[in-house]
Parts: structure tokens; sequence; C-alpha cells
């Protein structure tokens, strides 16, 4: 008998969440499914998986006229169809989290995308949701901006679980995991527990290589020596694994082993944004190039059902880092900087999150004019 791929995965070290939340796959018993069959271990959400939840599937629509009869906003419906749906998963993920001490087995919601650059409004949202959601298997999500890197920080000083999301750079993850042994810190000099606290850095990956890939195109024509071409799909890979050596790094720090002696739990790197968004490239590339032990990986169901039929588990997270280090210098040799690609990358996420929210929202408010 064939062993799942996904399941040898988590052999491997590597724990796979589901980047996907829908109310139908909650009650049908297929969330159920994947978590016995794939060894599915976590769910993430965010704003426009909720739009697309919402907006375009019926399972809704008998919540959101109770919720409009009831005199609910736009924002108060979506927000209790959000926490009704991340709570339902969580109950369902919760044997996850006992059986595994607390490592896995989490569901994830995110703060306002309005308040990316609004530290005390995130802080606020933050306990807000946590308090609202009532489990201790969700994870609040804060996009590490400059100000999110500031709430994060307390956040994990107030013992919340943390999911930082939309992280694209080197510079920023360093920020982030000092953020979060720093809240750690503050949380021990006031003598409270640190080991019921997890939390994860979501590394987005493959929106790397479209906007990198899309100037390489643009150098191509005048590139007379083919190097542009030769970079093409390489930076998100090399991006990822850099990153994975600072986590290596960081969590052999004396400072991080001080904590770890308190019993705080390790914040694991999360790769987010791993399905293909060229066709060009292999559907599973990257979660082939990425697996590695202390990590997760969150896909798509489509991306999930790709692993499943001809995935190929190999522990790769370390290969080729002469090749990792050494991109930045050829890409730099074109012209094509990194950090103003992160900074570029981060404000555009930043709005594709706001955009389907906003959307979200005025849909509600028009089917609520329709029944009042």
């Amino acid at each position: 008998m064939n062993i799942n791929p996904l399941q040898k995965i988590k052999t491997l070290g590597q724990s796979i969440w589901l980047d996907y939340i829908q109310r139908n796959i909650l009650e049908n018993g297929e969330l159920v499914r994947m978590i016995e069959e794939d060894g599915l271990a976590g769910m993430t959400s965010n704003p426009a998986i909720f739009e697309k939840a919402i907006n375009e599937h019926d399972d809704y629509l008998e919540a959101i006229s109770r919720l409009i009869h009831r005199g609910f906003s736009a924002t108060e419906i979506y927000e209790s169809l959000a926490i009704e749906d991340v709570q339902h998963a969580a109950d369902l993920f919760r044997p996850v989290y006992n059986e595994s001490n607390g490592r896995d087995g989490f569901v994830s919601l995110e703060v306002s995308p309005h308040l990316a650059y609004n530290t005390e409004l995130t802080i606020t949202e933050a306990k807000r949701l946590w308090k609202l959601l009532d489990r201790p298997n969700v994870m609040i999500k804060v996009p590490a901006t400059r100000e999110g890197i500031s709430a994060i920080e307390q956040i994990i000083a107030a013992g919340i679980n943390v999911n930082v999301t939309l992280l694209f750079g080197l510079e920023r993850y360093r920020q982030v995991s000092d953020a979060f042994m720093s809240g750690l810190e503050t949380r021990a000099t006031q003598g409270k527990a640190l080991d019921h606290i997890a939390s994860v850095a979501s590394f987005f990956v493959s929106r790397i290589d479209a906007l990198v890939d899309k100037r390489l195109d643009d150098l191509t024509k005048f590139d007379t020596g083919g190097t542009a071409n030769t970079l093409r799909g390489k930076t998100a890979v090399a991006c990822a694994r850099l990153a994975y050596q600072h986590f290596l790094n960081w969590t052999e720090s004396s400072r991080w082993h001080a904590l770890s002696k308190q019993g705080a739990q390790i914040q694991r790197l999360l790769w987010a944004s791993t399905s293909t968004k060229d066709p060009a490239y292999d559907d599973i590339k990257y979660v082939e190039a990425l697996i590695g032990e202390e990590t997760v990986n969150t896909m798509p169901l489509q991306t999930l059902a790709a692993y499943r039929d001809h995935g190929q588990p190999a522990l790769r997270i370390e290969q080729e880092l002469d090749e990792a280090s050494a991109l930045q210098r050829k890409l730099n040799e074109i012209d094509i900087r990194l950090d103003a690609i992160t900074e570029q990358l981060e404000k555009e996420g930043v709005k594709k999150f706001i955009d389907p929210f906003d959307k979200l929202l005025e849909c509600l408010n028009e089917r609520k004019s329709k029944f009042l």
C-alpha cells in the first residue's frame, strides 16, 4: 500500500496546514477526512479566503439572513460568520492540538487588514478577537508591517497565540523573531507562564517569484548575456532557505535557550502562498523544495490535492545554500534589489487583503438592503 505523501511529510518534521476555510467542509465531514487521511494539522484563513467562501457559496445564506434580521451591520455579520467558522474548525482540530501537546491543531483568524499600519488598534483588535474566539488552539494573524512588529511583541506578551503574516524578507523575519522573543521575555519578567503560547512566522513564497520573474522578463530583451533568464523561478525558494538558516541560528542562541528552559515553544516558520503562480513551474514546486524540520506548509486545496497525488517527500530545505546566498548578488548586478521587492510585496499584500475585505462588506450591505 502506498503511503500518502502528505502523511510522509509529517514524519520528516513538517506539519501540513490547509490555507482555506469554508463552512461546508466543516459540516460535511471533509475536514475531518483530511485530518484523518492526510494528517492535516491546522488551518489558516485571511480576508480573501473569507470573501470567496461567503460570497461564492450558498451555505452562508441562512446565517446571513438570520443576522440581518437581528440588526447586525455588515462588519458584524462578517465577524460573526468568521468567528463561528474558526471556532468550529478549532473544535475539529482540538484532538490534534491535544495529541501534539499544543504544537499543532491551530486555526487562524486575521485582524482587520485596515489596521495593518496601526500598532495600538491592532493590539486592541487582537485581544478582542482572542477573547471572542475563546479557544486555546486559535491564532490571531497580524501582518509583519513595521507597525505590526511592535504589536506582535505586545500581543505575545499578553499570552495570545500569533500567526505573523505577510512576511516576505529576511530582515523583516529577523525583526519578527526578535519581537517574538522580546514578548516572551516581557512575559517572563512578569512571572507569567510561557508554555502555552504558540506562534508561526508565515513567509510568503510564490509571490516573490511572481514579482522578481516579471522584472527578469522585462530585462531579458536587453540582457545579451542571458543572465536574467537563468534566474527565473529561483528567488522565492532561495529566500525561504536563507530564512530557515536564520531560524536555525536564533533557535540555537543563548537567548532562546533561556526562554526554552522556561517552557517556551519555538516559533516555527510557515511557508505561505505555496500555490504555483506560473503555469510553467511544477504545481508542487513550493512544497517539494521547502520540506524541513520544525516547519509548516499551508496549502490551498488544489496544491494539497496535487501533493497527495504526486508528491515525493524528502528533506530539501538545506540544499543549494551556496546558490541561495549568491542569488542576491546576481540580482543586484542586474539592478533588482530584494529589499525593494519585499517592500513592494508587503504593500501589495496588505492591499490584497483590504480589497476583498471591503468587497465582502459591500456585498453584505447589498444583501442587507434587499432584506430591509
